[in-house]
């Protein structure tokens, strides 16, 4: 076995164990992030608010597109889990081959729609006249990249199955300081706007894939890669499926509700796209360290599943609640209180822009432990197997709701605080539907094990 996977079921104290298990997650998430920001710093202060809005306007359409394979990547997690806490190696070592042929043919796939058709999606969003050229363009070079995206996602989830959250950090850390450098090359030295961010996004991509790929070629034990096992094993490729594909179809619909919110803001014009957008990048740091605890819930309830120890599940949950809403509030609060710098750095030439950027920030980052509560509860049901219900509950409670939301509320009371409050009520809502669907499923399990261990 190789010496930086883990079996999280057996030894010392939970809480800890959980704790190290998130912290390198936080920190590749929020390091991906302030690379992420680095582009959209360097465009908006040398290209200005309109290159800004472009860059940063297009993350919901490129979500939508992308997030039916990245959910493939869930149900990797999960079959990964479950085999590896049940010591089945040759499981383990099916699922990553069927995984990396799935996510070698999902790039493909997502890059050829997305080069195809961006323009089209952007005009259906109401992209301005002003905007549009160069979302596009931003948009047809990002997804050359997309194939390499998903092959270090799909990388990245096997490790963190195995306990191994160290590593994708270390690929990340080199990767995103590659994509920094070359922003700054590429816009400030060559000129090239949002292309240059757009290539510099692309190029760190490859590289992050290179590295896990060369990583697992030369790794111990099994999730050892080797090109000439790639193959669809039908029972790991029907395991996937069955959890990633409500997953990813559900991060998909999200995106549906995300583009038409997108596309009201659009509405207000291009400032408060830029306002917007500036906002939403410091609000991801919230969001991706919140993420931490969700693949945490996800890896953990796996492996205890796979291990049939259930009466350690609720301990793993209560903690992940705890520990994500202290994230959650901590992230928001300092973000809040620096709030006009942060948005500073992005525009610093329209306070305009900063100011619909506050609003934002006042109606969706304080409340944002919500979404970490509802994050947490989706990851502990699919770690527990589930991914339909999870995903049904989520498009009721989250994406149709907002959706209605806009069709009505904010209808009749076009204001950005009745389009923001949307997302804190929709949160709520949802986690209470998550937690009912917990509890039922965990009851059963522990039902059908004390029925299996009686016989």
């Amino acid at each position: 076995m190789n010496r930086r996977t883990e079996d999280l079921t057996s030894g010392g104290h939970l809480t800890p164990k959980i704790i190290r298990f998130i912290l390198p997650l936080m920190f590749t998430g929020v390091l991906q992030l302030l690379y992420n920001a680095a582009d959209s710093i360097v465009v908006g202060r040398f290209e200005g608010a309109s290159a800004l809005a472009a860059v940063t306007s297009v993350g919901s359409l490129i979500n939508l597109l992308v997030n039916l394979f990245m959910g493939l990547s869930v149900g990797t997690s999960v079959a990964v889990a479950h085999d590896y806490g049940a010591k089945d190696w040759t499981g383990v070592s099916k699922t990553v081959h069927t995984s990396y042929l799935v996510s070698f043919v999902g790039g493909v796939i997502v890059a050829g729609i997305g080069l195809c058709f961006s323009r089209t999606f952007l005009i259906l969003m109401g992209t301005p006249q002003d905007v549009l050229p160069l979302s596009t363009k931003y948009l047809s070079i990002y997804f050359l990249g997309t194939p390499a995206n998903m092959a270090y996602n799909f990388g990245a989830s096997v490790l963190r199955s195995t306990g191994d959250t160290k590593r994708p950090l270390y690929f990340l850390s080199i990767s995103g300081l590659v994509n920094v450098l070359l922003n700054l090359l590429f816009v400030t030295v060559f000129h090239m706007g949002v292309a240059g961010v757009a290539w510099a996004t692309v190029a760190s991509q490859v590289l992050s894939a290179v590295f896990v790929i060369v990583y697992m070629m030369r790794a111990d034990g099994p999730i050892r890669f080797d090109w000439k096992k790639l193959r669809l094993h039908s029972d790991k490729f029907k395991k996937i499926v069955f959890v990633g594909l409500p997953a990813g179809f559900q991060g998909t619909v999200f995106s549906i509700s995300n583009v038409i919110i997108q596309s009201s803001v659009n509405s207000f014009g291009s400032l408060v796209m830029a306002g917007n957008g500036a906002a939403a990048n410091i609000e991801g740091f919230t969001y991706i360290a919140m993420n931490s605890v969700y693949h945490a819930s996800l890896t953990f309830v796996g492996q205890f599943v796979g291990a049939r120890k259930l009466d350690q599940i609720n301990r793993v949950m209560i903690r992940c609640i705890g520990i994500v809403t202290v994230i959650g509030l901590a992230f928001a609060a300092a973000s809040y209180l620096l709030a006009e710098p942060l948005l500073g750095f992005y525009l610093p030439t329209d306070p305009d822009a900063i100011a619909y950027g506050k609003i934002r920030m006042t109606y969706i980052l304080l409340p944002y432990f919500l979404c970490g509560m509802m994050e947490v509860m989706v990851g502990g049901q699919r770690g527990l197997g589930l991914s339909l219900i999870p995903m049904v509950n989520a498009l009721v409670g989250s994406c149709l709701l907002r959706i209605v939301w806009i069709a009505t509320v904010f209808a009749a009371y076009r204001t950005l605080f009745w389009l923001y409050i949307s997302y804190p009520i929709s949160w709520l809502v949802t986690t209470l539907a998550h937690l009912a669907v917990y509890l039922v499923r965990l009851r059963r399990l522990k039902r059908a094990a004390s029925g299996e261990a009686s016989l």
